[in-house]
Formats: structure tokens, sequence, C-alpha cells
């Protein structure tokens, strides 16, 4: 039977999602508990890959096992056993072809940007001092939308086979005392919205105009954009499933 977790984490801890030999990671950590209280090994597949430091507030991922007597107790006592930077949200039955990546239609990121210092949110979100012109990175936010080929946005040597994504919103909004840009695509290359981020904010800081994101992305060269933010100001916030994959 197959399983879909939703679940949340603060990733400041782990290098990204998936298992690598020689760093801790949220799909090992999720692994490693699913299998003592199951007493069975688990494998875990996700809705995709977060870099390492990133914080995930809604997360999937899919497991095969057993009829399980009670997935609220299983909630419960998984959440007991992982660490407190780890929170399961539910456990639920799904259709057995369902895939927690490869059916995920749509995924949200939003990157946390503050203007004052406060030593209570240095963790959480990328601390910006100067002055920043949210008007001309909207805009510039704005023709990226036009586009569907970001390599330039890629991080380099990664085998990927297309670096298609259909953006289907690019925005910055001030939400109480934070700076918020938020981005939704069918599919993310690999460190891209930090690298848009990056972008973005030489338009705020008036080191290009929002026009030069035409010439960065049609030259697909990840050296003409700009640099990538730090990974603790990036949440995946939200991933959407079509409801053909759950059970009626």
């Amino acid at each position: 039977m197959r399983y879909f977790i939703q679940f949340v984490y603060f990733g400041k801890a782990y290098h990204g999602w998936q298992n690598q030999p020689n760093a801790i990671t949220v799909q090992q950590v999720l692994e490693e508990g699913l299998a003592t209280l199951l007493r069975s090994k688990v494998a875990v597949v996700g809705a995709g890959r977060t870099d390492a430091g990133v914080h995930a507030l809604d997360m999937f991922a899919h497991f095969d096992f057993g009829e399980i007597e009670s997935t609220t107790d299983l909630v419960h006592r998984l959440n007991n056993y992982l660490p407190s930077d780890i929170a399961i949200k539910s456990i639920f039955l799904v259709k057995n072809d369902a895939h927690a990546r490869f059916d995920a239609i749509e995924r949200t990121y939003e990157y946390f940007i503050v203007q004052e210092k406060n030593p209570f949110q240095m963790e959480t979100a990328h601390y910006i001092w100067s002055t920043l012109d949210i008007d001309a990175m909207n805009k510039a936010a704005e023709i990226l939308m036009e586009y569907e080929d970001f390599e330039c946005f890629s991080k380099t040597h990664t085998d990927v086979k297309t670096y298609l994504c259909k953006l289907k919103k690019a925005v910055w909004e001030q939400k109480e005392d934070k700076l918020v840009f938020t981005i939704t695509a069918d599919r993310f290359l690999r460190n891209m919205v930090r690298a848009v981020v990056g972008t973005l904010l030489e338009v705020g800081l008036k080191k290009m105009d929002p026009e030069s994101i035409m010439t960065i992305v049609e030259s697909k060269d990840r050296g003409r954009a700009g640099v990538s933010v730090p990974a603790k100001g990036l949440y995946l916030t939200k991933v959407l499933y079509p409801k053909t994959i759950f059970n009626e």
C-alpha cells in the first residue's frame, strides 16, 4: 500500500532533502524514524530536492508498506521520535501508483527578506539594509514570466534533461515586517530560486535595469545572473497534486 506523508522542517541542520553519503539529510532522518517505528526498512521518495539549509512549510513524500492500523497514531509516535526541527502533519493512503515527485503539478517557494536588524530573524530570513526598488523588481519578475528556459539560473554541471519550467507566478510583496518573493512553477532547477532572487535584488539595488533580465535569460549563462542568496531565507510553501491520485 502506498502512503503520502505531509510534513514540515527547519532546514538549518540538514544538507538538503536527498540522502548523501557523508552528510545528514531530512530524507535520512525520516527513513530512520519510519524504519524504527515500523520495524522494517522503508524507502521514502520526496516531492523534490531542497538545497542545504532550505526550509519546508509544506512538503510531501511517499513510502510503501502494509496496512497501518492507525496513521494518526503513527503521526503521533513519529513526531515524538523525530528531532524538533521536523514535524509530521499527516499520513494518508493514496492510489498505489501515486508518486510524490512525478505527480506534483505545481510547487511554490517563498523567499523572506528583512530590512531591519532583528536577532530573532537572522536564521530565518535574509537581512538587507539597503533601500530596494520593489516596483523595479516586480517589473523584472513580470519579464521573467515571458520565458520558459532558465538555464542561466541553474546550478552548473547538474544532470537534467531540460531547463524548461513553466512559471505561473513571480511577485514581490511587503508582508508585515518581511519583503516576500513568491514564485510558482511546475518544476524548478537546482539552485534556481535563490539565483532568481539574487538577480532580482540586483535590479532592486539599481545595479541593473529590469530589462536586463531578458539579456541574462537569453544568454543561458549562469555567470551572467546574480549571486545565489543565502538558503536560510528560502521556504518551500506549497506542493499541489491532482485529485486523481487520492483515494475516494
